[in-house]
């Protein structure tokens, strides 16, 4: 990391650190959740330029599948975590072979039949419970001593997770890899008369999305000891995209920043019952024609507009 980064990113890290005193950590573990499947999100179509409709799929995905093996399997919810991300990544491979062929609205159309596909799976298949979902998932201890029934304690659990993949993601754009994957978004024609297998860079892109986006869903499932049909429906693919262009699509940290502001308005707005939609939509109006860059993306063209 940069040192400028470095000390944004220690600040940030201290706050949640100590977040739990001011703030209830059941919705502190909900942003941290959906942060990281904004983040997962952003790798995709902020610095590859794929758009997906169909996210929700590894999302909703791997929280069925974290859910079922902690409850039916006995399995701690570490492994419950791993097993609902390696699932979420070979669903990204599958989709991805699929997917990847095609660019531009053609690929989002192909991510969205997909992932109804999922979910209608998930309505149909006896084992995912149905319109009932998977539901009292219990919470065991966390490599054997870590309590997860106490709220706090199971709250520096999803940190540490979200952590790990925000620097996986972190990791991968000031990579190699990174770089290409910027190159192939500017200019992909440009990238395959370089010699770049432009296919195979999206390909992985796109298993390393679902992957995050699936530790994400697995970690959310058993922080509400719950997995249902929310989680993979098509709303929470729309729903992650505009959380991703609220906060600042192709920055670091303002998919990050977008999912705290939906979920808070979610949380702090839910007496407004269905009109929360209509408040949700005329924010991001005003977010696309006042901040075309979201809000950290008009931040940093501020410090660097000032700094200049």
């Amino acid at each position: 990391m940069k040192l400028r980064e470095t000390h944004i990113f220690a600040a940030l890290l201290a706050l949640l650190l100590v977040a739990p005193a001011i703030v209830y950590p059941v919705f502190l573990m909900k942003v941290l959740c959906f942060a990281l499947f904004a983040c997962a999100f952003n790798l995709l179509i902020g610095y590859v330029g794929l758009l997906s409709f169909g996210h929700a799929m590894f999302f909703g995905g791997a929280a069925y599948i974290s859910a079922y093996v902690v409850k039916s399997w006995g399995w701690s919810p570490e492994f419950g975590i791993l097993a609902g991300t390696a699932v979420a990544a070979a669903l990204g491979l599958v989709a991805g072979l699929i997917a990847i062929r095609r660019q531009g609205i053609y690929f989002a159309m192909v991510t969205l039949a997909l992932a109804q596909m999922v979910f209608f799976f998930c309505l149909q298949t006896k084992f995912t419970g149905g319109e009932d979902g998977i539901q009292a998932v219990p919470r065991r201890a966390v490599f054997g001593f870590i309590e997860t029934t106490n709220d706090l304690h199971f709250y520096y659990v999803v940190l540490a997770v979200f952590v790990i993949g925000f620097t996986i993601i972190h990791r991968t754009i000031h990579s190699p890899f990174g770089q290409v994957l910027k190159a192939i978004r500017e200019n992909e024609p440009r990238a395959v008369s370089l010699g770049y297998r432009v296919d195979r860079y999206k390909l992985l892109a796109f298993v390393l999305s679902a992957a995050l986006a699936g530790m994400a869903g697995a970690t959310k499932a058993l922080v509400f000891q719950l997995a249902s049909l929310t989680d993979v429906a098509w709303q929470m693919s729309g729903e992650v995209v505009l959380m991703t262009l609220v906060g600042g699509m192709g920055t670091i940290l303002g998919p990050a920043v977008g999912a705290a502001v939906i979920v808070t308005m979610q949380n702090y707005l839910a007496g407004f019952a269905e009109y929360v939609l209509v408040i949700q939509g005329a924010i991001f109006v005003v977010v696309v024609m006042a901040f075309r860059r979201g809000i950290v993306g008009e931040l940093i063209g501020w410090w660097q507009k000032r700094n200049a």
